[in-house]
């Protein structure tokens, strides 16, 4: 069963920006859609390791900003021809408030 903590306020995440949780896994980035959307991933590329959370968010996907690797909101996998994956974790909306499993 998931262990659901309260993270924060939807408002508290920009849209089709990031917000930045310190956790015992490391830092995790929770992304805002345009469509206010949130997703959870760890904030690391899988290629070197780039801050994902300062990454530019388009549809479902954040760029990474020191390579420009596309990777999925939803997965955490990297787009193709790119090869790798980005932990991802459970994140739900109740109300406005954003809920993660960690």
């Amino acid at each position: 069963m998931a262990n659901w903590k309260k993270l924060c306020a939807l408002d508290d995440i920009p849209r089709l920006g990031s917000r930045v949780v310190k956790s015992a896994k490391g830092d995790i980035a929770v992304f805002r859609t345009a469509d206010d959307e949130v997703f959870a991933l760890h904030d690391k590329c899988p290629h070197k390791g780039g801050p994902l959370s300062q990454g530019f968010v388009a549809g479902k996907v954040v760029t990474c900003p020191m390579h420009s690797w596309k990777i999925q909101l939803e997965s955490g996998a990297a787009d193709a021809p790119d090869v790798g994956c980005a932990r991802s974790f459970a994140v739900k909306l109740e109300g406005d408030t954003v809920w993660i499993s960690l």
